[in-house]
């Protein structure tokens, strides 16, 4: 059974840093074109980054050069560095399969992203 789980998140001040980590049981995730997302109360999930299985990436418009995303795919890992933070990136963020891809594989429980002073 295919299980993804997302670390990395927590309460942070804005200006500030957080390594988000997504890994999975039961499936290689370096077969797949892998994105974060993130959902906040009230709003719909949007895809924040993605990166190819070639580590080809692509950002949302409103990442704006803060965050990176990266994969190591000998740890079967994908990766989200996000600087700068601002209130407005208080959110759920999950990692899945990029908006392409046929396959979405079963969502985790996700990480909360708490960006306030």
């Amino acid at each position: 059974q295919v299980q993804l789980v997302e670390s990395g998140g927590g309460l942070v001040q804005p200006g500030g840093s957080l390594r988000l980590s997504c890994a999975a049981s039961g499936r290689r995730l370096s077969l797949y074109d892998m994105a974060w997302y993130r959902q906040a109360p009230g709003k719909q999930r949007e895809l924040v980054a993605g990166i190819s299985t070639f580590a080809g990436s692509h950002y949302g418009d409103f990442v704006k050069g803060r965050f990176t995303i990266s994969r190591d795919n000998a740890k079967d890992t994908v990766y989200l560095q996000m600087n700068s933070l601002k209130p407005d990136d208080t959110a759920v963020y999950y990692c899945n399969t990029d908006r392409w891809v046929l396959t979405t594989l079963p969502w985790g429980q996700g990480t909360q992203v708490t960006v306030s002073a």
